[in-house]
């Protein structure tokens, strides 16, 4: 039998192009006649729009003993206005193929909207009715606590979660909102009613300290046209300014422990507090701090995942809570992940050992790279959505930063040097200044944990 050559036809391999420059988009500014700001990006090919309305209603605001109703009231504004019940606003929204969701945080309550371009118009005359004329009902109310008091003894008995609440009560006093659980606790929540809510809404939401981002594609529509239509037609008396509590923190080091008898892991959260975005210094700790815990790569799993084994990973991270110009703003510097309960306390000597060989011996230029390479390099995939691009306007607006700081965020990462990347981690992650939150089995951590020397511990019931 002969064999037949045969001939294959290659196409010619494609090759890659030359970039194409980005930066992230500016947005155009304008201010409704009742006094709402507004921020807007025309994106165009991003059909679905993404909107943004912040208030400025901090968690601060709340009266006292009723932690929590901001977070009922957010999510009671899409159960129904003075014309529409809850059913009826509910498939409005449907048909215009639309999504409406809303949390309170420590800046202010931020209600958020994606719509298809093409019912634009219609989903901003549901949502400004929902801000202007929000019925409250009574039942949805109840109802809407009672999910809120369900959810509360689920999200205790999640370790990640019981850490932080903890942290945030070791970290500030007892007077501050900060140190207090965000959505509220069993015992506030549960004297919430429609009364309270509707007392709240009217002495703190109004349009002419809020803000409306409107971020896609906006061709063939006149947006100030719809917009006054809309959410300008939304009217309130103006308020009167509230002071800005200051942020106290005790981050001296320590341990605290939440007992779990019986439990075969530990939930680590490391932590203090440090500086907003508006500290000059930020650039460089977001770079330090990627290096440290940003990702698999990072020092934190290199030596405690890949090499010891002890977790399936640990990050460190930055979360701003409050932010302003003044420097009375503060974030979070944190490093969470969770170990077998018997390796609890080897785990925290090599996390240990790894700040201070940071400290030591600092980055190297390679771990400043990747982390720039990933961190900027990626950056046009990470803003893809139109949502992506409001989220972050309306993180700049909440935090009082201008308008295009995130965009010089990338310059100023990219000409960071690893020396200032490394003073600035370590002066984020000193030992000494660091709170530890250990959620685990108090009878098999404590001695081991002890014996670290690294602060004195206590054990609280979990």
């Amino acid at each position: 039998m002969t064999e037949t050559a045969t001939e294959m036809t290659l196409h010619p391999r494609p090759q890659a192009g030359q970039p194409k420059p980005w930066a992230f988009p500016a947005p155009e500014r304008a201010t409704l006649a009742n006094g709402l700001t507004v921020l807007h990006c025309h994106r165009p090919g991003q059909q679905v729009v993404a909107v943004e309305v912040l208030l400025d209603v901090p968690l601060d605001a709340e009266p006292e003993g009723l932690d929590g109703v901001a977070t009922i009231m957010s999510r009671a504004f899409s159960e129904g206005t003075d014309t529409l019940t809850a059913e009826e606003f509910a498939a409005e929204l449907e048909r215009c193929g639309a999504t409406l969701d809303a949390h309170a945080d420590h800046p202010g309550v931020e209600v958020s909207l994606e719509v298809p371009a093409s019912r634009l118009g219609k989903a901003l005359g549901l949502l400004a009715d929902a801000l202007r004329a929000p019925a409250f009902p009574d039942d949805e109310v109840e109802r809407l606590v009672n999910n809120r008091l369900d959810e509360i003894p689920h999200e205790m008995a999640n370790p990640a979660r019981r850490a932080a609440v903890t942290l945030s009560k070791e970290l500030f006093p007892a007077d501050s909102r900060m140190s207090r659980p965000r959505q509220g606790t069993e015992e506030t929540v549960a004297r919430i009613d429609a009364a309270a809510v509707r007392a709240f809404y009217e002495a703190h939401v109004r349009p002419s300290t809020g803000t409306v981002v409107v971020v896609g594609d906006l061709t063939g529509i006149d947006l100030a046209a719809v917009l006054g239509e809309t959410l300008g037609a939304w009217t309130a008396e103006a308020g009167a300014a509230r002071p800005v509590p200051a942020i106290v923190a005790d981050d001296t080091a320590r341990v605290v422990i939440v007992d779990r008898p019986g439990a075969v892991q530990t939930q680590l959260l490391i932590g203090r507090t440090g500086p907003d975005r508006h500290d000059a210094a930020w650039p460089a700790q977001v770079l330090g701090t990627y290096c440290l815990g940003g990702t698999l790569t990072s020092r934190l799993d290199r030596v405690l995942r890949e090499e010891k084994g002890y977790t399936y990973g640990v990050r460190a991270f930055a979360q701003v809570l409050r932010s302003a110009p003044d420097g009375t703003g503060a974030s979070l510097l944190a490093i969470s992940g969770s170990v077998a309960t018997e390796v609890t306390g080897p785990a925290l000597e090599d996390a240990w050992k790894v700040l201070r060989t940071l400290a030591e011996g600092g980055l190297t230029d390679e771990e400043r790279d990747v982390a720039v390479q990933n961190l900027v390099g990626v950056a046009p995939l990470k803003y893809e959505t139109a949502a992506a691009v409001a989220a972050t306007f309306a993180e700049q607006v909440e935090q009082h930063l201008p308008d295009d700081f995130q965009a010089r965020l990338y310059e100023r990462l990219a000409a960071t040097g690893t020396v200032e990347a490394t003073a600035a981690v370590v002066n984020a992650f000193a030992p000494e200044r660091l709170v530890v939150v250990l959620v685990g089995d108090a009878s098999a951590i404590r001695e081991p944990v002890e014996a670290l020397g690294i602060g004195p511990v206590s054990v609280v019931k979990g």
